[in-house]
Protein backbone atom coordinates (compact mmCIF):
# COMPACT_ATOMS: atom_id res chain seq x y z
CA UNK A 1 0.00 0.00 0.00
CA UNK A 2 1.18 3.77 -0.59
CA UNK A 3 0.66 4.71 2.39
CA UNK A 4 1.56 3.19 5.44
CA UNK A 5 1.24 4.08 9.18
CA UNK A 6 5.37 4.79 8.94
CA UNK A 7 4.40 7.34 6.42
CA UNK A 8 2.19 8.74 7.66
CA UNK A 9 4.27 9.25 11.05
CA UNK A 10 6.69 11.33 8.57
CA UNK A 11 4.76 13.30 7.20
CA UNK A 12 2.72 14.18 10.38
CA UNK A 13 5.96 14.64 12.26
CA UNK A 14 7.62 17.03 9.54
CA UNK A 15 4.83 19.43 9.22
CA UNK A 16 2.93 18.68 12.34
CA UNK A 17 3.83 19.54 16.01
CA UNK A 18 4.79 15.83 16.74
CA UNK A 19 4.40 12.33 14.79
CA UNK A 20 0.80 12.29 16.71
CA UNK A 21 -0.19 15.52 15.34
CA UNK A 22 -2.60 14.48 13.19
CA UNK A 23 -5.83 17.31 13.51
CA UNK A 24 -3.64 20.50 12.73
CA UNK A 25 -4.20 21.98 9.73
CA UNK A 26 -0.84 21.88 8.53
CA UNK A 27 -0.56 18.25 9.19
CA UNK A 28 -3.90 17.44 7.33
CA UNK A 29 -2.63 19.44 4.30
CA UNK A 30 0.32 18.06 3.76
CA UNK A 31 -0.96 14.54 3.88
CA UNK A 32 -3.69 15.24 1.34
CA UNK A 33 -1.24 17.02 -0.85
CA UNK A 34 0.70 13.45 -0.67
CA UNK A 35 -2.40 11.48 -1.61
CA UNK A 36 -3.43 14.06 -4.23
CA UNK A 37 -0.14 13.47 -5.84
CA UNK A 38 -0.53 9.48 -5.93
CA UNK A 39 -3.41 9.81 -7.31
CA UNK A 40 -2.75 12.13 -9.82
CA UNK A 41 0.03 9.56 -11.12
CA UNK A 42 -2.52 7.04 -10.82
CA UNK A 43 -4.89 9.18 -13.06
CA UNK A 44 -2.11 9.49 -16.20
CA UNK A 45 -1.92 5.91 -16.96
CA UNK A 46 -5.47 5.00 -15.67
CA UNK A 47 -7.49 8.05 -18.09
CA UNK A 48 -11.21 6.63 -17.41
CA UNK A 49 -10.93 5.64 -14.02
CA UNK A 50 -14.11 7.55 -13.03
CA UNK A 51 -14.35 6.91 -9.78
CA UNK A 52 -10.63 7.70 -8.59
CA UNK A 53 -10.85 10.90 -10.65
CA UNK A 54 -14.26 11.98 -8.65
CA UNK A 55 -12.15 10.92 -5.65
CA UNK A 56 -9.06 13.26 -6.56
CA UNK A 57 -11.62 16.24 -7.55
CA UNK A 58 -12.98 15.76 -3.84
CA UNK A 59 -9.49 15.55 -1.93
CA UNK A 60 -8.51 18.58 -4.21
CA UNK A 61 -11.26 20.08 -2.49
CA UNK A 62 -10.79 19.17 0.87
CA UNK A 63 -7.47 20.10 0.50
CA UNK A 64 -8.87 24.30 -0.75
CA UNK A 65 -11.45 24.30 2.54
CA UNK A 66 -8.49 23.47 4.90
CA UNK A 67 -6.43 26.02 3.03
CA UNK A 68 -9.03 28.84 3.30
CA UNK A 69 -9.50 28.15 6.61
CA UNK A 70 -6.03 28.62 7.66
CA UNK A 71 -5.52 31.73 5.69
CA UNK A 72 -8.59 33.21 7.70
CA UNK A 73 -6.94 32.07 11.07
CA UNK A 74 -3.33 32.76 10.33
CA UNK A 75 -2.06 33.92 7.50
CA UNK A 76 1.71 33.36 8.76
CA UNK A 77 1.42 29.54 8.81
CA UNK A 78 -0.83 29.79 5.98
CA UNK A 79 2.07 31.48 3.75
CA UNK A 80 4.59 29.12 5.49
CA UNK A 81 2.57 25.59 4.48
CA UNK A 82 2.09 26.86 0.95
CA UNK A 83 5.92 27.70 0.25
CA UNK A 84 6.58 24.03 1.76
CA UNK A 85 4.44 22.14 -0.20
CA UNK A 86 5.35 24.36 -3.07
CA UNK A 87 1.62 25.05 -4.26
CA UNK A 88 0.48 27.86 -5.80
CA UNK A 89 -1.10 31.06 -4.35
Amino acid sequence: MYLDSAKKQEIFGQYGKSNTDTGSPESQIALFSYRITHLTEHMKSNKKDYSTQRSLKMLVGKRRRMLDYLKEQDIERYRSIVKELGLRK
